[in-house]
């Protein structure tokens, strides 16, 4: 390692100690030493590689003076050529080590990678909705990128890197003292000339390199908001593209400037600190060539100085931030231990049980429920917020009581906001109720396997969404060994069978971001196909057909119609028109059900149901949804 090396090096654990010391957790190095107990065998390899590697990169100055040694004093040239040897051996095997112990490295860091990520991903899994409603993608996505990456550090570079840092100075140390004690001093006296300045203008760059990368998190925030389909919609909509350039090339322009400054920083920092390591090398060899004058010192040991004198500084300053370096690579180790600490509200029993076969009946018990406060579902430093929202808590039904028999179809109406999709949402357990029942086939749907539900209860939303892949692979999520007969024939009762035959790839066709390669109507008859080819004794419908025009909605009316054919529904509608057929239609409002009874019964009682169907029926009416026979 040259001296511009060594000053590069010392300039990369200045910046890394600008970081910010934190708290020493034990608790956190144990359960760091979990997740490394099951590769300890290679963590040790790995360490014992690190100490080899470490002997004989001290190794060789010392026998390169020895070489000089037997050139000056012309001894026996078969011992010149030894050494020789003895050097390309040794720079051989170092290199043999070196690529086993990056090998081993790479074991280690990835498949520490790989066990934190699988573990991240599940555990997110399992949280409930709540969760993801309030928490940032991209804060999220960080946690199981930068921050997994971050842990990993801790092992294949901060772990090593201590450990051969520390015999190499060690040895360094000794070799160099047994040598000359003098030049030893000299060496360790210029050491503070070499550290401090690295600490200082690396505090600097660390500083920029921060504010860089806060430039470019907002850039890349703007471009993920703008490059998507709603986002690039909206922008166009409004007419405002040359702002939202404008506000890019801002951005940009800062990174540019900051770039530049650094570049330059650097530039000069290294310059600097290659010319001290420079005079400290001149100093080595004048006082080093004066005492081999003098017969203090052969001229092999003042090369063996000078070439270990590079071994010393830059262990030195590594060392100096070791502990700092230990906590900041722990840092990321934490950032992820805080996601999988979040315990998800909605658990699945040990001893959870299935649904009874046959139809299904539907039951609420007096349900009531609050939706969680953020400090249960949620972490500030995923919402990217200094403290979380306080509220929650507040209840949003209020002892809600109601039966579906097996086969019929129950209506939920009333108000935006009365609570009606958060009835819906409490049936596939998206959320738990604070008090009552909600029960499947007379068995609460918290003693219900998570697997047992899927395989009950279907549910189409309004926003009918869709991931950005082929319609097979969307359909597929339903009913993973589906054949290509069972995803046509679903397709053909959503009345979707022609759009598809008519697509160049067919099932293969990509749908698009959330599906926005399809229409409205099209988008919704996918979700459809998917519902009927899962299977499910009981469905869901919340606004299925909210969004829609008269043509897009009748053709989905039609495909409902055969989801609903011999299955226990609950149909949340926003037009009345929809469900006059439902054998009772339940009114909500302000979390509570005020009236109940069919389309006759509510508008014979002249009550909020009147209300409601006076109000829309000013307009034409939607075609009326009921079950095919």
């Amino acid at each position: 390692m040259d001296m511009e090396a060594t000053a590069w090096t010392s300039l990369h654990h200045a910046m890394n100690r600008q970081s910010g010391r934190r708290p020493f957790s034990r608790a956190t190095l144990r359960r760091v030493g979990a997740f490394a107990r099951p590769r300890r065998r290679l963590i040790a390899t790995f360490l014992a590689l690190s100490v080899a590697l470490a002997v004989t990169a001290v190794a060789t100055p010392v026998l390169a003076g020895r070489a000089v040694d037997a050139i000056v004093t012309g001894k026996d040239a078969g011992l010149v050529a030894a050494l020789a040897l003895l050097i390309a051996g040794l720079a051989l095997a170092e290199g043999g080590l070196g690529l086993l112990n990056r090998w081993l490295s790479a074991r280690i860091g990835e498949g520490l990678i790989l066990d934190l990520r699988t573990a991240v991903f599940d555990h997110v899994q399992r949280m409930p909705v709540a969760f993801f409603t309030r928490t940032r993608t991209g804060a999220l996505v960080s946690r199981l990128n930068n921050d997994v990456i971050g842990a990993q550090r801790a092992f294949s570079d901060t772990l090593s890197g201590v450990v051969s840092n520390l015999v190499t100075l060690l040895l360094t140390l000794a070799v160099m003292l047994s040598i000359s004690w003098q030049v030893t001093l000299l060496a360790l006296v210029l050491l503070p000339v070499f550290v401090l300045p690295a600490r200082r203008m690396g505090a600097r760059l660390a500083g920029m390199e921060r504010e860089a990368a806060e430039h470019d998190a907002a850039m890349s925030t703007q471009m993920t908001e703008r490059f998507s389909a709603p986002g690039a919609t909206l922008v166009k909509l409004f007419g405002c593209p040359d702002r939202e350039s404008a506000e890019f090339a801002a951005r940009a322009r800062r990174v540019h400037d900051i770039g530049v400054r650094t570049a330059m920083v650097q530039h000069v920092f290294i310059t600097a600190l290659t010319v001290v390591s420079a005079l400290a090398l001149a100093l080595v060899y004048g006082l080093g060539g004066w005492l081999s004058l003098r017969g203090s010192l052969d001229a092999g040991a003042v090369v063996a100085l000078a070439l270990l004198l590079t071994r010393l500084y830059a262990p030195l300053t590594a060392l100096a931030g070791a502990r700092v370096e230990v906590m900041s690579a722990l840092v990321g180790f934490e950032r992820v231990f805080e996601v999988l600490d979040l315990e998800p509200l909605v658990a699945e029993r040990p001893d959870a049980r299935t649904v009874p076969g046959g139809p299904v009946a539907v039951e609420f018990d007096g349900v009531t429920f609050a939706y969680p406060a953020a400090d249960k579902v949620s972490l500030a430093s995923l919402e990217e917020v200094a403290a979380l929202d306080g509220r929650g808590g507040v209840d949003v039904l209020h002892e809600v009581s109601f039966r579906a028999g097996p086969g019929e179809m129950i209506a939920l109406v009333g108000s935006s906001g009365a609570g009606k999709s958060t009835i819906a949402q409490l049936l596939p357990r998206l959320y738990d109720p604070d008090a009552g029942a909600v029960r499947l086939g007379g068995v609460d749907v918290r003693d219900l396997s998570f697997a047992a539900l899927r395989d009950t209860l279907g549910m189409v939303t309004q926003d009918g969404h869709l991931f950005h892949e082929s319609i097979r692979a969307n359909l597929l999520l339903a009913r993973p060994d589906a054949t290509d007969g069972d995803l046509r024939d679903a397709l053909r009762r959503a009345r979707l069978d022609g759009l598809v035959d008519a697509l160049p790839d067919g099932l293969d066709t990509i749908v698009g971001e959330r599906g926005y390669r399809l229409s409205g109507g099209e988008r919704q008859r996918l979700t459809i196909a998917r519902l009927l080819l899962a299977r499910p004794r009981v469905v869901v419908l919340d606004e299925a057909t909210a969004h829609l025009d008269s043509t897009s909605e009748a053709a989905v009316q039609e495909a409902l119609a055969e989801a609903l054919a011999g299955r226990t529904a609950i149909v949340i509608a926003h037009r009345l028109s929809t469900v006059r057929a439902a054998d009772q239609i339940l009114v909500v409002e302000a979390g509570r059900i005020v009236e109940r009874g069919t389309h006759d019964e509510l508008l014979a009682r002249n009550g909020r149901y009147t209300e409601l169907h006076t109000t829309q029926f000013a307009d034409a009416p939607a075609p009326a949804l009921q079950p095919a026979p």
